[in-house]
């Protein structure tokens, strides 16, 4: 599992859910549903992951929220 930030939001203009995550540049999917989006994203992710990999890419590290209680 990776543990990027996942923002996902409803987009009117592509009438479906988008979901980004914004530390992997151009990393962005969408679906009909949040979860689709969600599962979506991660699967891109991946694929971005194996060819960021391949070509000798800078890979962030993931930053995370911090959370106050």
């Amino acid at each position: 599992m990776l543990k990027y930030e996942i923002i996902i939001f409803w987009s009117e203009v592509d009438k479906a859910f988008v979901a980004e995550i914004p530390e992997l540049k151009g990393c962005i999917a969408h679906g009909d549903t949040q979860s689709e989006a969600l599962k979506k994203v991660n699967k891109v992710a991946k694929e971005w992951m194996l060819i960021a990999k391949e070509k000798g890419w800078y890979i962030p590290e993931p930053k995370g929220r911090l959370m106050y209680a």
